[in-house]
């Protein structure tokens, strides 16, 4: 996945916009979105969106991000969409693999009463949204097979810490949300799942966007999330591999196969190693995985 856009899971008219925006994944937003006596609404709005998109013949994945474990109303928001069948549930405020667990049993019991292939939702974590979280980045790894990448957020986090902000006067993120930035790739790695960049809240600076979005795949992240349609196209962009990329890419792994006994090699004046070989090769599976 390169683009994941937000969607309020209480709103058809933009729910179906998104589906024209040409992002990989679509997030039905049944939390910090919709306000509290809309949820049940927002719920049953969510369900049918999701019955009637997934018949499509071309469709993105289709992801809920529910209520947090600890608010009492996770439960309510899986009996009223699981029947849906969505692609994945987002877990927000997630402290760590328990929590993943936890979401996994509840998920397995839904997927036998609608009669869903056992195993077939996935769970999409945001893992650094309270302190407590960041603690708990280490332990994704062998939480559940239904792991499929872990993204974090600076919003709720800021909130929980009592920061007066989270960024620099010049854009730039400060100390503790840089660390939190920095260890969900490293959970991500540990957990071997993509790690997926959070959302840049200044969709109207256009420049300032792609240069997080650059940064964030030089550094590892696999895709960004989105809160605006506009932002889809960027993202797509920035995060396929480019034509250049993916022919050296496909060159290194063609010198290592005809040098097998090779721990170096040479290529336009540069020396390679091993990782620069696992490095090709998993730029070539992810546009692999883009074409499919």
């Amino acid at each position: 996945m390169r683009s994941l856009l937000f969607v309020p899971g209480d709103s058809p008219k933009k729910q179906q916009k998104g589906l024209e925006s040409g992002a990989d994944a679509l997030i039905l937003d049944l939390e910090d979105s919709v306000a509290l006596d809309q949820k049940p609404q927002a719920r049953e709005i969510t369900r049918a969106f999701l019955e009637s998109a997934r018949a499509l013949p071309a469709r993105p994945l289709l992801i809920v991000r529910i209520n947090a474990l600890s608010t009492g109303m996770s439960d309510a928001d899986l009996d009223a969409v699981m029947p849906g069948a969505p692609d994945a549930i987002m877990l927000p405020k997630s402290e760590g693999g328990p929590d993943v667990g936890h979401l996994a049993a509840k998920i397995a019991v839904r997927e036998a009463e609608a009669e869903l292939p056992d195993g077939a939702t996935r769970i999409l974590p945001i893992a650094t949204e309270t302190g407590k979280g960041i603690f708990g980045l280490g332990s994704y790894a062998r939480s559940s097979h239904r792991l499929m990448a872990l993204t974090w957020g600076a919003e709720d986090l800021s909130a929980d810490l009592g920061a007066e902000t989270n960024r620099l006067e010049d854009g730039s993120y400060t100390d503790p949300y840089r660390l939190a930035r920095a260890l969900t790739l490293l959970g991500a790695s540990a957990a071997q799942v993509d790690a997926i960049d959070t959302v840049f809240t200044r969709f109207r600076d256009e420049a300032a966007f792609r240069a997080e979005c650059l940064a964030a795949r030089r550094d590892g992240f696999a895709g960004k999330m989105a809160i605006h349609p506009a932002q889809v196209a960027a993202i797509n962009e920035i995060f396929s591999p480019s034509p250049e990329a993916l022919a050296k890419a496909q060159q290194i792994i063609a010198l290592f196969e005809a040098n097998p006994g090779a721990g170096v090699i040479g290529l336009d004046g540069e020396m390679l190693d091993r990782p620069h070989l696992t490095r090709a090769q998993r730029l070539v599976a992810r546009a692999r995985k883009l074409a499919e």
